[in-house]
Formats: structure tokens, sequence, C-alpha cells
């Protein structure tokens, strides 16, 4: 595994790529966040991801650390730089199985809007070395689109189990 550099909060702006999305979910924020602390969801509207595996016990807070498995067996462990449950939280990979990631993190705030809907947008920002430096601007339409696309599977699958659980 090749050591990540540690990020703060500052990196969703200074970062050399940072991608967003904005979706409004008909869901509550504790739904929302529910979602993001079940470990069996980022894989149905994450598409990369195959794997979640908490390694901190709840109740999650900032420190709190995971391991996330994505498809050709990338390997990312996170630690949260931030968490206000139903609010706001904010990961960082501090090891990567790919030494082309130099600094990674994922950024999600969640917006109560009224009328049990939120607003969540999700910010990704990378600084890749080696070949990465060259390729990662020209994948930069792709990330855009596969950011709002998966923010849309997670919507409808997070608004699927509101139906649910109203019904």
């Amino acid at each position: 595994m090749h050591e990540c550099r540690r990020i703060d909060h500052s990196f969703f702006q200074t970062a050399p790529a940072c991608y967003r999305a904005t979706v409004e979910v008909r869901a509550s924020s504790e739904e929302i966040f529910d979602s993001f602390e079940n470990a069996e969801d980022w894989p149905i509207w994450a598409a990369p991801i195959t794997k979640v595996e908490w390694t901190s016990p709840k109740p999650f807070g900032v420190g709190t650390t995971r391991t996330v498995t994505m498809v050709g067996n990338m390997v990312g462990e996170e630690e949260f730089i931030a968490w206000e449950r139903g609010s706001h939280m904010a990961f960082c990979f501090t090891r990567a199985s790919s030494a082309m990631i130099e600094a990674f993190g994922e950024d999600y705030q969640v917006v109560d809007l009224g009328n049990g809907t939120c607003s969540v947008t999700w910010t990704m920002a990378i600084e890749t070395g080696g070949i990465g430096r060259f390729t990662t601007p020209l994948s930069a339409p792709f990330m855009r689109f596969g950011l709002s696309w998966m923010l849309g599977r997670s919507k409808r699958h997070v608004e699927g189990r509101h139906v649910a659980a109203a019904a």
C-alpha cells in the first residue's frame, strides 16, 4: 500500500482535479446518513466500489476509518476528516494500492430543504502522480458525468428505501 498525503478541508478548493455534483433527494437527512453508514449500500450506487468495510466502531465521527475495495482490486484506506451526522461528512485516503494517487478526498454536504427533501452535494478531489498527472485532466468530462450518474443512483436508492419504509 502506498501512503497518501493527508488532507484537510481546504483540499476541496485547491486540488488539481475537483468534481462536484448536486441532487435533491426526497428523504430526510437521517435517512441519507443511514445509507452512508450502511456498508452494503455503497456498492449499489457507487459503481467502482465492490466492498466497504468499516474498521472503526459506531458511533462514527472524525477519525473513523474504513477500507474500500474497488473494481480491479484497487483498495483505499480512508479516514474521516469531517462528520456531522445529518449534514456533513468528508474523508481522505490515508493509503491506496495505487502509487499514482498522491492525495484523494470526498466531501458530502446534506442540506435540509424542508418538506422531506434534502440537497446532497458530493465533491471528489484528487491529486495524482506519474502518468496520472497527464491522464487525469483528460478524464475530467467522464469524471463529472460519472459523479452525477452515481449520485443519481444514490438518490434513487435512498428514495426507494424511504418509500418502502413509509408504506
